[in-house]
């Protein structure tokens, strides 16, 4: 039980980011396929730096990736069936989870959310913009989570918690 909550966990987790990319990533080409002004490649390079640092290196690299990592491990470590049915909502720290990692979850699920309905009202080639933006951002942070995953259960000293109320 525990491998296979631990993989349902990382698979959960891999495939909601990776259904993200999936679905954005054809818009961003169409944007680029369009032909873009010299205006708006600027604000593309400028808006992909902005995520890969923002999105990519600050929230996935710093701070979702080692915590969501270290729950995967936690739930290879600590088997409970509950835990083990809703193992992605686990890992990404929807519950069984410190206050704060909770509500962090919770709160960045809502603004998401928001985004997405603001972002799917701009014309192309801008959603398309964002969205190349987005996709490198989630990119960044999936390729991460696989990285510290792998970490998480090959070096004995992983120093990253997985922030649940025990811990």
């Amino acid at each position: 039980m525990r491998t296979l909550a631990a993989l349902w966990g990382f698979i959960g987790v891999c495939s909601l980011i990776g259904s993200a990319i999936y679905r954005l990533s054809p818009r961003a080409k169409e944007a680029i396929d369009m032909g873009l002004s010299t205006w708006q490649w600027v604000v593309l390079v400028l808006f992909a730096l902005f995520m890969l640092v923002s999105e990519g290196y600050r929230g996935f690299q710093k701070k979702f990736s080692p915590r969501t990592a270290a729950r995967v491990k936690y739930l290879y470590d600590h088997p409970h069936l509950l835990r083990g049915l809703l193992a992605p909502f686990f890992c990404m720290g929807y519950f069984h989870a410190k206050r704060k990692t909770q509500l962090t979850a919770i709160i960045l699920t809502l603004g998401i959310i928001c985004l997405v309905i603001l972002v799917s009202f701009c014309p192309q080639p801008w959603r398309g913009i964002i969205d190349f933006g987005v996709v490198l951002g989630l990119a960044w942070g999936v390729s991460t989570f696989v990285i510290f995953t792998i970490q998480s259960f090959l070096d004995k000293n992983f120093k990253h918690s997985p922030e649940t109320p025990d811990q």
